[in-house]
C-alpha cells in the first residue's frame, strides 16, 4: 500500500496527470468529476467501466441479483460511515459485543470482519517495512563478525541471502530517499507563506506563476512548486488563502508519511508486533489472535477502496460504488502504516473464504515475501473455494517481469502462467484518453491482466468523509465491483469465467504508454487485455459464453420434471 502525494508531481516524477490546465469546477463540487470513472466510453470518449450500462443489460435479461459478499483486506474500514454502513456484511451468527464467539469460528464478535494486527493491548499503527525485518532478521547471519561463518551460510541459505541482498539495497536506497523526502517536504512546507505572498492576489493558474519573476532562491523554488501544482483540479483556480489551506492539508500528510518512513518503517530497532498482537509471528500455523476493532487507527485507504466497491450516494453525495447495489463488504484489517505480513496476509484469506467471501480485494504489495508459500497455500484454498482474489499491480512505474510485487499469483516471473487461476491483476488508468496508463502504475503484458480507473478517484474516507484519491489502490476495488456486479446475476459464474470475461472485452488503445522505456511502449502492450475494463461488454460477454450456454446445456431442475410429466 504505497501512499502517493500531490507533490511528488515535480519531485519525484509519478506525480497526477491533469486532463485541463485549469479546472472549470471545484473538484469538490465537480459531480461529473466524483463519478467519472462510470461513464461509457463508446458515448464519452472517457475510459469509464460503463457501469450502468452493465446493470440495465443484466436486468433486460430478467436475471435477478443475489447479494455478494466482498472481502477488503486493508487498513480498516469505518464500517458506520454514511456512504457504506448499509453496505456492511454483518455475521448473521454471531450476536454483537456479547464477548462470545457464538458462532464458534474463533474470533469474538466478529460483526463485521476481523482485525489481524490488532491485540489485547491495541492495535498496530506503524508497521517496518518487510526488506527492513529481513535485514535485521539475516544481517547476523550473512554479515557478521565471522566471515568464514558468513560464506558458510550464504552457501547454506542461497534463497534466504539473495532475498536478504535484494532487501539491503532497497532498504540502504528507499531510507536515504525517505529521510530526503522528509526534509524535502518540511521545506515546502515552510515555503507556504513565500508561495501565498508571490501570488500577490490572483488565483493560481499557469499564467499566474509565468507572470512571478523570482529574486531569490527560496522564491525560485516557491514558483516552481506553485507551476507544479497549478494544472492539479484540486489547486487550479484557487485564490492564494485556498492554495495555502491545501498546501498546509497536503504538506502535513507528506511529512507524516516520510516522517514515519524515515523513523519507523526503515529502523532496524522499531517492532510493535509483539507488544501489541501477542502472537507467535513465526508460527505461520497461528491463526487465532487479534481483535474486532475493524477500523484501526487510520483507516483512510481501507475506507476509501470499500466505497470504490460498495459506497452509497446520499444526502449530497453523488458517489456510489461499482457494486453499490449488489455488494457487501466484509472488513478484514490486515494492513498497517508498513508493510503487511505474510502471516496476516495468508489468515485474512482464509478468514474471508470461511465466513462467506467471494470476491477478496488485495490493495497492496511489497518487494519480498519470506511467507510466500503461506500466502500461495492461501491462495489455493480460495481457489478450491471458488474464490475470486483481485490484486492491485503496484505504484512504482515498474515492468513486474523485473520487479516482482508480492504476493504474486506467479511463482516464477519466467512461468508462462501463473499457478492458479483465480487471481485477477489490476493497472490503473486516467480519464485522459491520450495519457490513459497513470504515471505512477506497474505494468507488464503477462503479470498484469487489465487496466481500470485509478486516478482521481472520489471515494469515502473516515470521519464521513470523501476525497480523491490516486493508485493501483483504487484500480484493484473498481475490477472487484465489477466482479461482483457480475457475480451477482450470475452467481454459478466461476472465478476464471469473470477474469475472462473482463479482460475479453476490455477496451483497448494504441495511445503511448508512457514507461520509462521505449520498448512495447504501447497501452495495448502492457497488460493481457491491452485496455480498460468494460463492465458492461463484459456482462455480454459472461451471459452469452457462460451463463446463456449453461442454461442451454441443461434445463432447470423444475422444467425436467415438467416435461417428464407431460410426457406420461
Amino acid at each position: 500500500m504505497k501512499r502517493l502525494f500531490i507533490a511528488t508531481s515535480f519531485l519525484f516524477g509519478f506525480g497526477l496527470v491533469s486532463a485541463q490546465s485549469a479546472a472549470a469546477l471545484d473538484p469538490m463540487k465537480d459531480k461529473d468529476l466524483m463519478t467519472w470513472y462510470h461513464k461509457d466510453f463508446s458515448a464519452t470518449n472517457v475510459y469509464g467501466i460503463n457501469t450502468e450500462n452493465a446493470y440495465k443489460y443484466l436486468e433486460s435479461k430478467g436475471l435477478k441479483p443475489k447479494t455478494v459478499v466482498v472481502g477488503v483486506l486493508d487498513s480498516g474500514v469505518e464500517v458506520d460511515h454514511p456512504g457504506l454502513i448499509k453496505n456492511m456484511w454483518k455475521n448473521p451468527n454471531e450476536v454483537p459485543n456479547n464477548g462470545k464467539d457464538d458462532d464458534g469460528n474463533g474470533y469474538v464478535d466478529d460483526v463485521h470482519g476481523w482485525n489481524f494486527i490488532g491485540g489485547k493491548n491495541g492495535d498496530i499503527d506503524a508497521d517496518n517495512l518487510e526488506v527492513t525485518r529481513i535485514v535485521k532478521k539475516y544481517q547476523s547471519v550473512f554479515e557478521g563478525a565471522d566471515s568464514s561463518q558468513n560464506k558458510t551460510n550464504q552457501a547454506k541459505m542461497p534463497a534466504e541471502f539473495e532475498m536478504y541482498m535484494k532487501s539491503k539495497e532497497i532498504y540502504t536506497k528507499k531510507g536515504m530517499e525517505a529521510k530526503q523526502a522528509f526534509q524535502t517536504y518540511s521545506m515546502i512546507n515552510s515555503m507556504i507563506p513565500t508561495m501565498v505572498s508571490m501570488l500577490n492576489g490572483k488565483v493560481l493558474t499557469p499564467e499566474a506563476v509565468a507572470a512571478i519573476k523570482p529574486t531569490t532562491q527560496e522564491q525560485a523554488m516557491s514558483a516552481q512548486v506553485l507551476s507544479g501544482i497549478a494544472t492539479d483540479p484540486q489547486f487550479a483556480g484557487k485564490t492564494p488563502a485556498e492554495v495555502e489551506t491545501l498546501l498546509k492539508a497536503q504538506m502535513k500528510e507528506a511529512i507524516t508519511h516520510f516522517e514515519s518512513q524515515a523513523t519507523k518503517h526503515y529502523n532496524l530497532d522499531f517492532d510493535p508486533r509483539a507488544e501489541i498482537v501477542g502472537d507467535n509471528y513465526d508460527d505461520y500455523k497461528e491463526k487465532y489472535y487479534g481483535n474486532n476493532n475493524y477500523e484501526g487507527p487510520d483507516a483512510g485507504h481501507g475506507t476509501h477502496v470499500a466505497g470504490i466497491i460498495a459506497g452509497l450516494a446520499h444526502g449530497d453525495e453523488v458517489q456510489y460504488g461499482v457494486a453499490s447495489k449488489v455488494a457487501k463488504i466484509m472488513a478484514i484489517r490486515t494492513v498497517p502504516n508498513g508493510d503487511e505480513r505474510d502471516k496476516d496476509v495468508a489468515n485474512s484469506i482464509r478468514y474471508a473464504v470461511d465466513n462467506g467471501a467471494k470476491i477478496l480485494n488485495m490493495s497492496f504489495g511489497k518487494p519480498v515475501s519470506p511467507g510466500k508459500e503461506v500466502v500461495w497455500d492461501a491462495f489455493k484454498y480460495a481457489q478450491d473455494k471458488g474464490v475470486l482474489l483481485v490484486k492491485a499491480a503496484g505504484n512504482d512505474n515498474e515492468d513486474l517481469a523485473e520487479n516482482t510485487y508480492f504476493p504474486s499469483n506467479f511463482k516464477s516471473t519466467a512461468d508462462a502462467q501463473p499457478f492458479i487461476s483465480n487471481m485477477i491483476v489490476v493497472g490503473a488508468s486516467t480519464k485522459d484518453a491520450e495519457f490513459l496508463r497513470a504515471s505512477f502504475s506497474n505494468y507488464n503484458q503477462k503479470m498484469v491482466d487489465v487496466f481500470a480507473p485509478g486516478q482521481e478517484i472520489y471515494a469515502p474516507v473516515p470521519d464521513a468523509k470523501y476525497r480523491y484519491e490516486q493508485g493501483t489502490s483504487m484500480a484493484s476495488p473498481v475490477v472487484a465491483g465489477a466482479a461482483a456486479v457480475l457475480l451477482a446475476y450470475m452467481p454459478n459464474l466461476k472465478p476464471e469465467q469473470i477474469i475472462e470475461s473482463l479482460v475479453k472485452t476490455a477496451n483497448k488503445s494504441s495511445v503511448n504508454a508512457m514507461l520509462p522505456t521505449n520498448t512495447n511502449n504501447r497501452f495495448d502492450l502492457i497488460s493481457r487485455s491491452g485496455g480498460v475494463i468494460d463492465l458492461r461488454k463484459a456482462a455480454e460477454y459472461a451471459y452469452t459464453n457462460f451463463c446463456k450456454a449453461e442454461g442451454k446445456a441443461s434445463k432447470p431442475a423444475y422444467k425436467k420434471a415438467a416435461a417428464k410429466k407431460k410426457a406420461k
